[in-house]
């Protein structure tokens, strides 16, 4: 086994004492050899999660495992893969997996509360303001909020694609102190586990530590997610300052008593403003900004507000408000932002600046494209050291 840093115990060890731990629990991790729900293995993890409120602490589970649960009900042989019978699996699973946790956790003394979640319903301010105080309010209550994404109405333009993106994403919402991912694998591996020779890692200390090991291997045929989905959300969750178990489901217990299990991903990064936070990996664009050099230079370096005049073009149709890309003219995704008008409004705006605008089009048209406020950078460019001030953005 690779040796593990002093750093890494102690970190272990504070999760002992974490207030609030988001758990995500896969797919494969709650079925049996046939595919669907085996209600033992949800009861072995109830237990784990029981014993750990009863210390005192809170505790969020996010569960894949509602299309799994339907199978056996509807005649199913596997996962089915066309989009609508997903969601028909999903709204008759939905209903039998949280009756299960409802009576597993109800055999501890304790409640749980059912929250379905869309992508798009964290792309609106008002939808994930809501979603965060519906959370807060039931943990204040004493629940177990039980999580998952709303298969039955999500379609392939707005939905999370798995659940590990959609817990790393709760962990920030409910500002949680870790994030434990469980699986059917006992932990990252320098390559496929069945690969003769593959051994855990035990610690990561940033992602860049890894580059070069294999973790294509897909998934379960129960599940939707990869090993590199759950590297994904990892660099989202210890992105905002949110360290990372990843280990099996059997080893939940000894992963929140803090033992060497699985693979421990420490925090890389602070915790942003979780409305950025949501529009920096929750959000689904719905079309593109393109920007001169000058803007680019502008909104990376200077962190300002993008103006029409550093626009070249429009790409995409969306309405004010919507989520936009702001990208270089070689096509570089640079930010992310909420942008002040439609598609249909912008072309005739590009060029002018704001006094031009204000005298033609008259006041309102000389607001920014994208406030400040409103925008997160995605990819990070080191703008020349020549690179011209312009006059399309400002602080």
């Amino acid at each position: 086994m690779l040796p593990v840093s002093a750093a890494a115990l102690r970190e272990r060890r504070d999760l002992v004492d974490a207030p609030r731990v988001v758990v995500k629990v896969g797919s494969s991790s709650l079925t049996g050899a046939d595919g669907r729900l085996d209600p033992a293995r949800l009861d072995a993890l109830v237990t784990v999660l029981a014993a750990r409120r009863a210390a005192g602490h809170q505790v969020v589970l996010v569960s894949s495992g509602a299309i799994a649960a339907a199978l056996g009900p509807l005649g199913l042989a596997a996962r089915p893969r066309d989009l609508a019978t997903q969601q028909a699996a999903a709204s008759v699973g939905q209903g039998l997996l949280v009756a299960h946790y409802t009576r597993s956790f109800w055999g501890h003394g304790l409640r749980v509360g059912q929250v379905l979640l869309t992508a798009e319903d964290t792309v609106r301010r008002g939808h994930y303001r809501n979603a965060q105080r519906a959370l807060t309010r039931l943990l204040e209550l004493g629940v177990v909020p039980v999580i998952n994404e709303n298969d039955t109405v999500a379609t392939e333009e707005i939905r999370f694609g798995d659940n590990d993106r959609l817990a790393a994403l709760v962990s920030h919402l409910v500002h949680a102190d870790a994030l434990v991912l469980l699986t059917d694998v006992d932990g990252l591996h320098t390559g496929p586990p069945s690969r003769p020779g593959s051994v855990r890692i035990p610690e990561v200390r940033g992602l860049a530590d890894i580059d070069g090991v294999d973790v294509t291997s897909r998934g379960s045929a129960v599940g939707t997610g990869g090993m590199v989905t759950k590297l994904e959300s990892v660099a989202i969750a210890t992105g905002s300052g949110i360290p990372v178990v990843l280990t099996s489901a059997d080893n939940a217990a000894q992963a929140l008593a803090g033992e060497d299990v699985g693979t421990w991903f420490a925090a890389t990064g602070r915790r942003a403003s979780t409305r950025l936070m949501w529009l920096a990996h929750a959000a689904r664009t719905r079309g593109r900004l393109v920007l001169d050099d000058g803007a680019v230079h502008a909104v990376v370096d200077r962190r300002t507000s993008l103006l029409p005049a550093g626009v070249t073009r429009v790409e995409g149709t969306f309405e004010a408000g919507d989520p936009v890309e702001l990208a270089s003219e070689d096509g570089v995704v640079v930010a992310r932002g909420l942008v002040a008008y439609s598609s249909s409004e912008i072309p005739d705006l590009i060029g002018h600046t704001t006094s031009e605008l204000r005298a033609d089009l008259g006041p309102g048209y000389d607001r920014q494209l994208v406030h400040r406020d409103d925008l997160v950078l995605v990819r990070r460019r080191r703008a020349e050291a020549t690179a011209p001030h312009h006059r399309g953005v400002r602080r």
